[in-house]
């Protein structure tokens, strides 16, 4: 039996999919989480053997969620199941150490092959995804970075950003002028367009 937790914020979907994998004689889900924040604790709880994650959990991201899980309780396999499907995000996602990706529009028989597969050691991605992530290269953004164009693409003006980083505005305004010419931007809104596209904000 292979024990499964599901990690996903909207309702119905998580419902849907406990009820179609408990349907599986050889799977069944031990834990539901529908925030980020509450897997770990709740896999240390239950022990799953492949933990279900979105990537948009609020609270903590399931990127985050991940990382945690790998180091924490690593025998716990890791299948990646979203809808947002940018080259970057994929491969951040490989880089922390998933198992597998899978698109929402995976089909239940996709999805329950994935689960057994990731379960016994094996790598799960979608053809379309490995294709797009290696068509992209790295990220050429900075932790930083990232986190100074994440908060101008919620409308924050430099000096918020210096203030909700601990930085000095300067600073900001420095990460801004790099990070459009890193992605060959016009300015800071079309960088946010092109780091969102490719799956690097």
């Amino acid at each position: 039996m292979i024990r499964v937790l599901v990690a996903e914020d909207m309702r119905v979907v998580r419902e849907a999919l406990v009820a179609l994998l408990n349907a599986e004689e050889d799977i069944l889900v031990v834990a539901q989480a529908d925030r980020g924040d509450t897997v770990l604790a709740l896999a240390e709880r239950t022990q799953p053997d492949v933990a279900l994650l979105d990537l948009g959990l609020p609270g903590e991201t399931g990127l985050s969620v991940s990382v945690k899980l790998r180091r924490f309780r690593p025998q716990c396999k890791i299948l990646v199941l979203t809808a947002l499907d940018g080259a970057g995000l994929v491969r951040e996602a490989l880089a922390v150490g998933v198992h597998g990706f899978l698109r929402k529009s995976a089909s239940l028989a996709e999805l329950v092959s994935g689960i057994k597969s990731v379960h016994t050691g094996q790598r799960v991605i979608s053809s379309d995804l490995m294709a797009t992530a290696t068509a992209v290269g790295d990220n050429p953004l900075t932790r930083r970075e990232r986190s100074v164009l994440r908060l101008a693409a919620q409308g924050m003006s430099a000096d918020q950003i210096a203030a909700q980083l601990c930085l000095v505005e300067g600073t900001v305004r420095n990460h801004l002028t790099r990070i459009i010419a890193k992605l060959d931007a016009r300015n800071w809104v079309d960088a946010v367009h092109v780091a969102e596209r490719v799956g690097w904000l």
